[in-house]
């Protein structure tokens, strides 16, 4: 018999997993909910079987330790009784101390799965993975409670759980009950750091991606073919991928497939992501898809010029690529196939293709990225063989996010802003929803800006809600969008099996974007 164990995550306790937990039992499974000390609150009523560690005592300090001591007693316990499979279920905060205690019992747990959260690392607090990027930066900084670990940091308001994750897929019934049932979370559960031996590694995992809420499989192969040390693990074998289209409290939004999703890992299915082949280069360094002669190429600083016929001043465009992309990876963006394709081919049409390096290396980095974009556009600017007065800017990706200031606030000179299958809203993970890195909203303030924006009919689900928002928002204001489509395209659809299509649709763009260009 499969036993699975249940973490529940911050400022929620084991009433969270009522209805999932109640599916697995009536699919013959073992279910044990852990109420953590200080988060152990549940209504009235069945919840699951669950660990009884309620409440700390009077000025008894609570942290990451004493939650891994909770989950350590109910696998123990597990252990003797049942002698099953144990799967052990972390959601969101849930992760750290399940992973902390499965570190210590690895030889009793058969499964870990990772519920719509993080990958903590050894040394690393769970502070590092609590999405509201200014939470972090108050309860790290010097004064009022950042020194202390025997605070409690207050539960959300209604209306403040999307700042811990998306809340889509939930009912008002199911918000209004996390809301009242929820509880204040002990600061050193989240300063803490997880100490890690290393042993839990051996331990198969499993992910379960809510893409309501951030990203998806497609998402996530991606980041492994960029060559990140840190996600390469994701491409082992023992680990597998499922997704779910909703929020980040999927035992609240969609409770039975959760349970589905759960009994699937238990028996170790899901999707295996592609592990890097050596013989073959990942997408991004797959050559361009048009047959574009080669053109002289000028290296300044972070910025490369490809420069066409005659002696100028000539139009330029800028490309801006996506991320985060790792600080290691090599090559740069700026030589990447797709980037250097692009830049050649608008040379050859008698404009100056622009490739450069922003520092994107986590999605934290959009300001200073921000800075290395605009630094270099006024590097161009300045060259004597640029026309200064027409330049466009192309984004691709994750760097869909920089076109937000050139949006809200576009100088006289940029003639064109194009976006290749751009992320044009933050993703509720990151935690960033009140940035001033969000397209939608700046678009309102583009005016007579021409954008260009080339759609993948087969987007990713999490990126395709950015862009229809854009879009929504763009035509209420008016803004000038052109949408060049590319029905059976999917997310880097230059790089991933050229087709007819893909082609026709480069082609497109840039007949678009040069046309506003020179007008």
């Amino acid at each position: 018999m499969t036993a699975f164990i249940l973490v529940a995550g911050a400022f929620t306790g084991p009433y969270v997993w009522r209805d999932t937990a109640a599916r697995l039992a009536a699919e013959g499974a073992e279910v044990h909910t852990v109420a953590l000390t200080g988060l152990g609150r549940r209504p009235a009523g069945p919840a699951g079987p669950a660990c009884p560690a309620g409440p700390a005592g009077p000025g008894e300090a609570v942290d990451l330790e004493t939650h891994i001591a909770d989950v350590l007693a109910v696998i123990d316990s597990v252990a003797v009784e049942s002698g099953g499979d144990i799967v052990l279920v972390g959601h969101d905060y849930g992760i750290h101390p399940a992973l902390g205690a499965a570190d210590r019992r690895a030889r009793s747990v058969a499964r870990i799965v990772h519920l719509d959260s993080g990958m903590p690392r050894d040394g690393v607090p769970a502070l590092a993975a609590v999405p509201d990027q200014r939470l972090r930066e108050e309860l790290t900084e010097g004064g009022g409670v950042q020194g202390s670990q025997a605070g409690e940091l207050p539960p959300p308001t209604r209306d403040a759980w999307p700042r811990w994750g998306s809340t889509a897929g939930l009912s008002e019934a199911a918000l209004d009950g996390l809301t009242a049932l929820a509880v204040p979370q002990p600061l050193g559960t989240l300063l803490q750091p997880l100490r890690l031996t290393g042993a839990v590694a051996t331990v198969p995992v499993t992910g379960v991606l809510c893409t309501g809420n951030g990203p998806g499989i497609e998402m996530v192969q991606l980041m492994v073919d960029l060559g990140e040390p840190a996600i390469q693990a994701l491409a082992d074998p023992r680990v597998t991928f499922f997704e779910l289209s909703t929020g980040h409290w999927p035992m609240l939004s969609c409770p039975v497939e959760l349970a589905e999703v759960l009994i699937e890992a238990a028996a170790g299915g899901g999707h295996r992501l592609k592990a890097a082949d050596a013989a073959e280069p990942p997408p991004h360094l797959r050559p361009f898809l048009l047959d574009v002669p080669e053109r002289p190429r000028e290296r300044t600083g972070n910025t490369d010029l490809y420069l066409p016929e005659g002696p100028g001043p000539h139009p330029a465009v800028v490309f801006v690529h996506g991320g985060p992309v790792p600080a290691e990876a090599r090559p740069t963006p700026r030589d990447w196939p797709t980037l250097t394709g692009y830049a050649r081919y608008v040379a050859g049409h008698g404009a100056v293709g622009v490739t450069l390096d922003h520092r994107l290396h986590a999605v934290t980095d959009y300001e200073r990225a921000a800075e290395d974009v605009a630094a270099a556009v006024e590097r161009v600017r300045a060259d004597p063989r640029v026309d200064a007065d027409r330049i466009a800017l192309w984004f691709f990706s994750g760097g869909g996010p920089l076109t937000a200031d050139w949006l809200a606030a576009p100088p006289a000179w940029l003639r064109c802003l194009a976006a290749n299958y751009p992320i044009l809203a933050p993703l509720p993970s990151w935690g960033v929803a009140d940035t001033r890195f969000h397209p939608a909203r700046a678009v309102a303030h583009a005016g007579q800006l021409p954008v260009v924006l080339a759609r993948a009919g087969r987007e990713m689900a999490e990126i395709a809600a950015t862009v229809e928002e854009f879009l929504t928002a763009a035509r209420r204001c008016g803004a000038d969008v052109e949408v060049v489509d590319v029905p059976e395209g999917r997310h880097g659809f230059e790089t991933l099996g050229p087709t007819d299509e893909a082609r026709d649709a480069v082609r497109r763009a840039v007949e678009a974007v040069l046309a506003r260009l020179t007008a």
